[in-house]
Parts: structure tokens; sequence; C-alpha cells
């Protein structure tokens, strides 16, 4: 960073909404609540704003950013060519946890689509996120307000940990909802491409249409050479610095490994129902796929908080949200996984 800002923590006010508004409209970058996870928000048509960005998270600037709106209307304002199959899944799904991958309007800038002539739309239920897209007047660009890599923060303390110094402001508008960032989708004729998986469920989905294709980058590693539709599908993610590794298989055989493994200074990250007779660290993250949701991102910083240099994870479902879960884990841990 150039200069450090000095970094203000605002309400959810409508007053304070305002205020950061008046912040987007005059090209800086604010954070932003929403029901899943917290966001950098910027003026989405505007290339200086969204840079602002890139450079306070460190992000790569090939990762594309998606758009946020605050009425259904506004997805046909920097959206062309949409399929009905989107206008079906918009209505089912919006205001909610659901982005739409759709060919670009001339509006949104290649730095805000990461070179792409595509663009993510989400229209957020959070209604703070909605205000100040509205007062604003702008789409907003919003990947997760963490440093690039890092978990996704889920509370406004943890964007003011990572963002202190880099934004002049961040709206606090209690802890997230949801908890993993929107399933990202596209369209294939009559088929919905799953780019990233969310809350919003493939089981969801389904209702809407009944042929899904489950992209390969939700499940395996991708090459950096890859070009990527949606964030979180390429670079190493959500990550603490202590290594992740997702374990496979039972309780007793989970702990029959990890007592095996056992070295000074690791941790483990079980289930809420889950107990252990071994003398170690323990992170739990939520007894159902839904409470993990909640749960993974703050675990994950619990990991650095505790002091851990290697943490085994219980491997969630992958059922409904639990393929969320099970995504982002695996990113955390760089793939690093074991059956046992």
């Amino acid at each position: 960073m150039k200069n450090r800002l000095n970094t203000v923590m605002l309400s959810n006010s409508d007053d304070d909404i305002k205020y950061a508004a008046e912040l987007i409209k005059n090209g800086e970058v604010v954070g932003m609540p929403t029901e899943t996870v917290y966001g950098l928000a910027a003026d989405a048509t505007n290339p200086e704003a969204v840079k602002k960005i890139f450079e306070a998270k460190g992000r790569p600037s090939d990762n594309p950013l998606i758009v946020h709106i605050c009425d259904a209307s506004m997805m046909e304002e920097i959206a062309c060519e949409i399929p009905k199959l989107a206008y079906k899944s918009a209505e089912r799904f919006w205001p909610g946890p659901l982005t739409m991958v759709l060919p670009k309007r001339i509006i949104i800038p290649k730095v805000t689509s990461g070179g792409l002539e595509t663009v993510g739309v989400r229209l957020p239920s959070d209604e703070t996120a909605r205000k100040l897209i509205s007062y604003s007047g702008k789409p907003i660009a919003a990947p997760s307000a963490n440093l690039s890599g890092s978990p996704s923060p889920t509370t406004a303390a943890y964007v003011y940990a990572d963002m202190n110094g880099r934004i002049p402001a961040i709206i606090d508008g209690g802890s997230c909802n949801v908890g993993v960032e929107s399933t990202v989708i596209s369209f294939e004729n009559d088929a919905i491409r799953l780019l990233r998986p969310g809350y919003v469920s493939v089981e969801m989905l389904s209702e809407v249409t009944e042929n899904i294709i489950i992209d390969k980058g939700v499940l395996e590693q991708l090459a950096l050479t890859a070009k990527v539709s949606s964030p979180g599908m390429k670079y190493k993610h959500y990550s603490p610095k202590a290594e992740i590794y997702i374990i496979k298989g039972n309780l007793s055989d989970f702990e029959k490994y990890v007592s095996e493994n056992l070295k000074d200074d690791d941790a483990v990250m079980i289930f809420d129902c889950d107990e252990l007779s071994l003398d170690v660290k323990t992170i739990m993250y939520g007894r159902n796929s839904e409470q993990q949701a909640k749960r993974l991102f703050s675990a994950l910083r619990e990991c650095d908080e505790i002091g851990a240099d290697r943490v085994f994870a219980r491997c969630p479902s992958t059922e409904g949200v639990g393929l969320a879960v099970y995504n982002r884990l695996l990113r955390a841990a760089a793939f690093r996984v074991i059956e046992v």
C-alpha cells in the first residue's frame, strides 16, 4: 500500500450508509456486509476504483469480481443476451446468495470482469448492502473483504483486522447469516453449470432445471494458466498460516490417524457432536452443514489465533450446502486430502 488510510468503523444506520455511499461515488472502497461474507465495495463501472480493490486485497487481476445490484431490473443495465433460465433463476433465488455469470455490457470495464466478456451478477438479500448500492446509484463490485488467500471475513472485526489502513471505512452489519460466498452459476442452453458451490445448493438449483453440470473446478485443482469465469476457482483461497489437512473417514479412524501423527502445536477441527480422547488443541466448526458454513471461516482464523502449525480437519458432507463447505476447505488445505 502506498499510503495508509485512517479506517473508520461505521454503523448500519441510514446516515452512516449514506456517508459510505458518498465514498463509493468518490471512487473509494468500503467494507460492506452481505448475508454471505463481508465484501470490499467499489463502483463497478469505475476502473480506478476497482483497481483500489485489487490493491487493498493484493488480489491477482485476472480473478473476476462479482457485481452487486439492489434491484433485479439492474441486471439488464450491466448484462445482455440474458437467457430465460437466468430470469427463472433470479425469480427463484433473488434476493439471495446466487451469482449468475452473463455476457457483460460495455458499462462494466475489463478490470472488473478479470479481462472476460462476462460478468457475475448478484442481488444480495442483506438490507444494508442493498441500501449502500441504492444510495450510491452504482452497481458495486465486491469481492470478499480479506487479504487475498486468507479466510473470508464474516464479521466487521475480521475485516478491520485485514483492512485497517487499506480502506477508508467499514460498515458493521453484524455477523453474516450464511458464512460462505455465493453460489456461482453460468448457463449452457437449457443447462446450469455450477462454477462455485454455496448456500444455493445443487438440489435447490434442480428446482429450476434438471440439467445441472458441476464444473471440474469445484472439486479439482485447476492449472494456474486456466481462464476462470468465477472467483474462488483457481488460486489457493481461504487459508490460514497453519497447514490444513482434510481427513476423510469416520471419527474413530480420524482419532487413530491424528494420534499416530500428532506433533506439538498441531490442532484438530471437528464437528460439534464429536468427542475425542486426545489431548490436542480443538476447534469446533458446527454440528451440521449449515452451521459449518457459518462457522468455517472464523474456525480457520482461529487456527492462527491458537498458534497451530498443522490442523487436521474432519471432512464435511458434500450434500446440500456441505458441498460449499468442502469446496472452501479443499482450497484452504491446498487440496491436501488424506483417506483413512
